[in-house]
């Protein structure tokens, strides 16, 4: 159902925008009926005929970083959230509550799911004051950027506090790890600072794992191992000095490390590569 724009609703409306039909009827009967599908469907009626006023005031937010689909359709959630709520025998204009009601919404959306970084209230609003004045002072004569002590005097913060808000700018949104950071001949990605896994670590996590499990080898398979591992003896040789078959030591080898290997992995507290 379109909605007239009657001669009070024209001279009410705020800053002659030409987006506030005259739903008041709509209002009443809506807060006549009980609920039902006719109430349902003259909300939605009514939620249609100020869509454009949501539209506008999405439009506010269009350059910070969010798409404007995506911001008119929080606006549009805000607008619905009015309608459901507006109770016209407050005697209060309906625009007068439903623009803070979508604005908040906005606001919300900005705080509570668009920021990479968690980020305290507190330092959200300093982000936005400094971000503010970064552009009143820039697009003054020159054009430059101000200096911290500029924006620090212009909004009345310390200069730490604009520094703080300064910082809370780049964790808003995110660069992929493939991003160059700067356009210099001599940038690089990101990932390229990304360090990699050392090999000595593992290393001594398992020579740690291993001690106790050495120690309590028998004498001889620990004498074994020994000679093969830390004097890099042969087989041969080492049968030789204890009197026993190469095969023999050979045997002995292999099912001690299998055993040391099995109680190695079966410990929970060893470390595995890739958990």
């Amino acid at each position: 159902m379109p909605y007239a724009r009657t001669q009070s609703s024209r001279s009410a409306r705020p800053h002659g925008y030409d987006d506030t039909p005259d739903t008041d009827a709509a209002f009443r009967r809506i807060a006549a009926l009980s609920d039902s599908p006719e109430r349902s469907a003259l909300r939605q009626e009514v939620v249609c005929a100020w869509m454009p006023m949501a539209a506008r005031l999405a439009r506010r937010f269009r350059h910070r970083g969010e798409t404007f689909e995506d911001l008119n359709q929080v606006a549009q959630l805000g607008l619905v959230k009015a309608v459901s709520r507006f109770d016209p025998s407050l005697g209060t204009a309906f625009p007068s509550f439903a623009i803070p009601t979508i604005l908040g919404e906005v606001k919300r959306h900005f705080r509570d799911e668009l920021w990479v970084v968690h980020v305290p209230r507190r330092v959200q609003e300093l982000r936005g004051r400094v971000r503010a004045a970064g552009h009143e002072l820039g697009s003054a004569p020159g054009g430059r950027e101000p200096s911290v002590p500029e924006i620090a005097a212009h909004t009345g913060l310390t200069e730490a506090e604009v520094r703080l808000g300064q910082a809370a700018l780049e964790s808003f949104t995110a660069l992929s790890m493939d991003a160059m950071p700067a356009r210099s001949m001599d940038s690089y990605p990101l990932t390229d600072t990304l360090g990699g896994t050392e090999p000595g670590f593992d290393r001594v996590v398992n020579r740690e794992a291993l001690r106790p499990l050495l120690r309590a080898l028998p004498e001889r398979e620990r004498q074994i191992l020994y000679m093969r591992f830390f004097r890099e003896m042969t087989q041969a040789r080492i049968g030789l000095q204890l009197g026993v078959s190469q095969m023999h030591v050979s045997r002995l080898i292999t099912r001690t490390c299998a055993r040391l290997h099995d109680q190695v992995m079966a410990d929970p507290h060893v470390p595995r590569r890739g958990a």
